[in-house]
C-alpha cells in the first residue's frame, strides 16, 4: 500500500519541486518593497494644478459639427449639459464628468475622465470612459501658451480610424471654450471643430 500511495503521489511532488525556484525567487520589476531604495514623491509636482481650472460645477452647449445636408442648412442641433470635476490623487490630477442631452432632454452622453500629471514624461495622462457606448481611451495632454491641449485616437461610428486633437482655450474663471478635432489622414488635415463647447461656471464647487 505505501508503494501504490508513493508513485499516486509522486507526479504531484515533482511539480512542487520544478515550481519550487519560481516560488521562492525574489520578486523582480517595477514594485517597490520597504528598505528597497528611495521612496517614490509623495507631494504632487508644481504641474499637478495645470487642470484646476476645471475644478467645479459648469453650464455647457454642446455644438457638433453638421453632418448631413439638412444639418448644414439648419444647423445641427444643440446639446446642453453639466461638466463637474474634482480635485484628486491626492493633488496630482483630477476627475471629472461630462453630461450632455438633447434638446428635450433625453441623455446623449456620460463620459468620464481622470486625469493625471506623469512627472517622468512631464505630461498629463488621460483615461476616458464613454459610459453609454461602453468605450474607454486614453490620451495625453500638456499646457501650452495658456492652453490644454490633448491628443489621442478613436474609432468612429463606422469603425473607421482617426487621431484625435482637442484644446481647452479661452479659459478665464467663469469660462472657457473646448474644441475637438479630428483627422482621418494620420495627421496630414484636421476636420477641425467636430465638437465645440461652450462652458459657463456655475459654481466653484460641484456636488458628487
Amino acid at each position: 500500500m505505501r508503494h501504490h500511495a508513493s508513485s499516486r503521489h509522486r507526479p504531484w511532488r515533482l511539480a512542487m519541486l520544478a515550481l519550487a525556484p519560481l516560488l521562492l525567487a525574489p520578486a523582480t520589476g517595477g514594485a517597490q518593497h520597504p528598505g528597497s531604495g528611495a521612496p517614490p514623491p509623495v507631494s504632487p509636482p508644481k504641474e499637478g494644478s495645470q487642470f484646476d481650472f476645471l475644478v467645479g460645477q459648469w453650464e455647457v452647449v454642446a455644438q457638433p459639427k453638421a453632418a448631413t445636408l439638412a444639418q448644414r442648412l439648419h444647423g445641427a442641433p444643440k446639446l446642453p449639459g453639466v461638466w463637474k470635476a474634482w480635485r484628486a490623487l491626492d493633488g496630482w490630477g483630477v476627475a471629472d464628468e461630462l453630461r450632455l442631452t438633447d434638446p428635450s432632454g433625453n441623455p446623449r452622453l456620460l463620459s468620464h475622465h481622470v486625469r493625471y500629471f506623469d512627472s517622468a514624461a512631464r505630461r498629463w495622462s488621460i483615461s476616458t470612459i464613454d459610459v453609454y457606448k461602453g468605450i474607454s481611451s486614453t490620451s495625453s495632454a500638456e499646457w501650452r501658451d495658456g492652453e490644454m491641449i490633448m491628443s489621442g485616437k478613436g474609432t468612429d461610428e463606422q469603425g473607421k480610424g482617426y487621431l484625435s486633437r482637442a484644446t481647452f482655450s479661452k479659459i478665464t474663471a467663469s469660462a472657457f471654450t473646448y474644441r475637438i478635432d479630428r483627422s482621418f489622414d494620420g495627421g496630414r488635415s484636421w476636420t477641425e471643430g467636430v465638437t465645440r463647447i461652450e462652458a459657463r461656471r456655475v459654481s466653484a464647487t460641484a456636488p458628487r
